[in-house]
């Protein structure tokens, strides 16, 4: 039976990855970012499936737009991802200001708790799902990644407050690794001078040696997880192949 998912920062890396892998098996899907090529042009490929909502989550109204169009558009929600973030400001904490945290935090939480506000009634309906992409940022401190860390380890607690306030519905958040994407390309080519010089140095590193993974690896685990999620890990932060996630590996 074909379900439909709200799935933000779509149009590349781990997004565009999980769209594809829910689009295949004939899933619908409400598709958010700034970008808005990419995501036409998978609505050109699956005309029935998908319903484009170009926008900047900064805006939190986005929510109620798009838990409007799927139901409209397809008659429910069943599962909502939030894959969106900025890592900007890479900075020290001395050397930012507090309106970059507060920008920061408008984009990687306080447009989640929007959005999950907007779709919680139609996912109470559907016993649906929430995932809310996490990084080990939040749990591990970098030099001049303060925001971004905060901001992901406040993700990791809301998804803790849905597991006991909303029994009806399965939240989650979910470590993807260090993953292939823009961001990776942003933290060699842009961040670079503003980081420390050794986690410079780790992520270049990671790259040349082949050692970030594919986005499709956590993709596709995201993918399944949000059609099946497990009751019992309502409100857990877990790494993307975690032996709590083994059911949802490729090949497994």
């Amino acid at each position: 039976m074909s379900k439909t998912i709200i799935l933000t920062g779509a149009s590349r890396g781990i997004g565009l990855a999980i769209a594809h892998h829910l689009l295949t098996g004939s899933h619908n899907l409400v598709l958010i970012s700034r970008s808005e090529a990419p995501l036409r042009k998978l609505e050109e490929q699956y005309p029935k499936q998908v319903a484009v909502l170009s926008a900047d989550l900064s805006d939190f109204s986005i929510g109620e737009q798009a838990v409007r169009i799927a139901e409209q558009r397809f008659s429910a929600v069943d599962g909502l991802i939030v894959n969106h973030g900025v890592l900007d400001p890479v900075k020290r904490v001395k050397d930012s200001h507090v309106g970059e945290w507060k920008s920061a935090f408008d984009v990687n939480f306080f447009s989640a708790i929007a959005l999950v506000q907007a779709a919680l009634p139609a996912l109470r309906k559907s016993k649906g799902c929430i995932l809310l992409t996490s990084s080990g940022a939040a749990t591990g401190a970098y030099p001049t990644w303060g925001a971004y860390g905060a901001a992901k380890a406040a993700l990791n607690h809301f998804a803790m407050t849905l597991g006991v306030e909303e029994q009806e519905v399965v939240s989650m958040s979910v470590r993807p690794g260090v993953v292939d994407t823009e961001m990776q390309r942003e933290i060699r080519e842009k961040h670079q001078n503003a980081m420390d010089a050794k986690d410079a140095a780790k992520f270049a590193e990671l790259k040349s040696s082949g050692g970030l993974l594919k986005p499709e690896q956590p993709g596709h685990v995201m993918a399944k997880l949000v059609l099946e999620p497990p009751r019992e890990l309502s409100g857990k932060f877990l790494t993307w192949n975690a032996e709590e996630l083994a059911a949802f590996q490729d090949g497994a």
